[in-house]
């Protein structure tokens, strides 16, 4: 599980960041090329923002997403779970990190991590991408939603952003366990105030808005790439 580090004096959870998808630089002028090891770097981060929703259930999420971009720690919900985890993640022994570090000249962007790989007429990164950018996509719908409705709490945003992203996508085993992670969502209120730490409130939601666009125009750029190209 990705570790959470501690905030800085003054400082919110966007300051605990080993990478934020803020700096992960999109190639407008090659194809809008995504470079793997920083985008992967920005995804783990992301993890860390379960924790702050406090909440065991949360679990399956975050290691659905870790599980793809292939770290080195066990998942934690593999074990106290392990039938229902095996359910939501696709099986397969080489995730996205995995491809990269096996195969790094072929593996500097995402696109050319899938085309070499589907190339090879293996898959198993590219259906890691496609799973962790469904994650992505959840997670963004959900805190956007949140954001832009003032009167919308998480567990709203969560349900809202879960129907349209990755409930197409799950067995009837695995929906109730989602279900259960958007019932356990903490107030809005005391979300945001975990968020700023100890900085203030209303610059973590600046800071959250620039985080998700820049997160939003990669999910879009990996959607569109993916449901181009990712046929296998």
């Amino acid at each position: 599980m990705a570790t959470q580090a501690s905030f800085p004096p003054g400082g919110t959870w966007f300051d605990t960041l080993k990478k934020s998808f803020i700096d992960v630089h999109v190639d407008a002028a090659n194809g809008n090329a995504i470079p793997t090891s920083d985008f992967l770097d920005a995804a783990e981060s992301l993890t860390t923002l379960f924790d702050l929703l406090g909440s065991i259930a949360f679990k399956p999420v975050q290691n659905d997403m870790l599980s793809n971009i292939k770290v080195c720690n066990p998942p934690i919900f593999h074990l106290h779970l392990p039938q229902i985890h095996k359910k939501l993640i696709p099986p397969s022994s080489q995730k996205v990190r995995e491809r990269l570090l096996t195969s790094p000249s072929d593996s500097s962007t995402l696109q050319s991590l899938v085309r070499s790989e589907l190339a090879q007429k293996k898959h198993t990164a590219t259906e890691g991408l496609l799973w962790l950018v469904r994650g992505l996509d959840f997670t963004s719908l959900a805190l956007r939603h949140n954001q832009s409705t003032p009167s919308a709490e998480l567990s709203t945003s969560f349900r809202t952003a879960y129907t349209s992203t990755l409930k197409p996508h799950h067995s009837f085993l695995v929906k109730p366990v989602f279900s259960a992670a958007m019932s356990a969502t903490p107030y809005k209120k005391d979300f945001y105030a975990k968020m700023s730490g100890e900085g203030d409130e209303e610059k973590a939601k600046v800071e959250l808005g620039r985080w998700l666009d820049a997160l939003e125009e990669q999910v879009k750029v990996l959607k569109g790439f993916m449901e181009k190209e990712a046929k296998w």
